[in-house]
C-alpha cells in the first residue's frame, strides 16, 4: 500500500521560504518528510544505525541548496533522489570498511529464495525478509513505487536511470518476490 504523503504546506511555497533562510519552512518541510525517508532509507540499508545520519545528509541539502531543484519533477522525486544517492554512497563505505562483508556476497547468500527462511527469520514477517533478500536497486523501485506511490517516470529521475530500466528492475524484483512467495507456501 503506498505510503500517502502528508497534507501540508504546499512544498513548492516551503522550498522558497527555505531558500530565503527561513527556518520554520525548514521544520514544516523536514516534519512532512521526515517519516518517508525514514521507512525509504531503513528499507534500503536495512541498517537503523544508519538512517538518521542520511536524513539529515539529504535534507542538509535542501537546507543549503534549495536552488538545487530544478523544477522538471516533483519536489519528492529530487529529495528521495537525494536520499537514494547518498544512501547508496553509504551504503558502499560501508562494504569497504567491512572487507569481511561484502554486499553483493551477502546479497547472495540471503537471496536464495529457495533456502527456507523459517530457519533463520521465524518471527520475521516474511515480505519485509524477501525484500531484505533484493539488490538495493530493485529493492528501491519497490519502496518508491509501492510505498511512495511514485510513478516509474519519477523513480527513473531518482534512480538516474531510463524508464525502461525501472521496469526491468521491476519485472526481476517482483519474479523474485513471487518466487519467494511460492516458497513460503510451501
Amino acid at each position: 500500500m503506498p505510503e500517502q504523503p502528508q497534507i501540508g504546506p504546499d512544498e513548492y511555497a516551503l522550498l522558497q521560504r527555505i531558500g530565503a533562510g527561513d527556518t520554520a519552512a525548514f521544520e514544516a518541510f523536514y516534519k512532512n518528510y521526515y517519516p518517508r525517508l525514514f521507512r525509504f532509507i531503513l528499507r534500503m540499508t536495512r541498517q537503523p544505525e544508519a538512517v538518521e545520519e542520511l536524513i539529515q545528509e539529504t535534507l542538509l541539502v535542501v537546507w543549503e541548496k534549495p536552488q538545487g531543484f530544478n523544477h522538471e519533477s516533483k519536489i519528492s522525486t529530487w529529495v528521495f533522489g537525494i536520499a537514494y544517492h547518498k544512501t547508496l554512497k553509504a551504503m558502499a563505505k560501508s562494504a569497504r570498511r567491512n572487507n569481511d562483508v561484502d554486499i553483493d556476497d551477502l546479497t547472495e547468500t540471503i537471496g536464495d529464495p529457495t533456502a527456507n527462511p523459517a530457519n533463520n527469520w521465524e518471527n520475521e514477517d516474511w515480505l519485509n525478509y524477501a525484500l531484505a533478500t533484493l539488490p538495493p536497486d530493485q529493492r528501491a523501485v519497490i519502496e518508491l513505487t509501492f510505498y511512495h506511490g511514485l510513478s516509474y517516470q519519477d523513480v527513473a529521475r531518482i534512480l538516474d536511470c531510463p524508464e525502461n530500466t525501472v521496469k526491468t528492475r521491476m519485472f526481476h524484483a517482483r519474479r523474485k518476490l513471487q518466487v519467494f512467495a511460492d516458497a513460503q507456501e510451501k
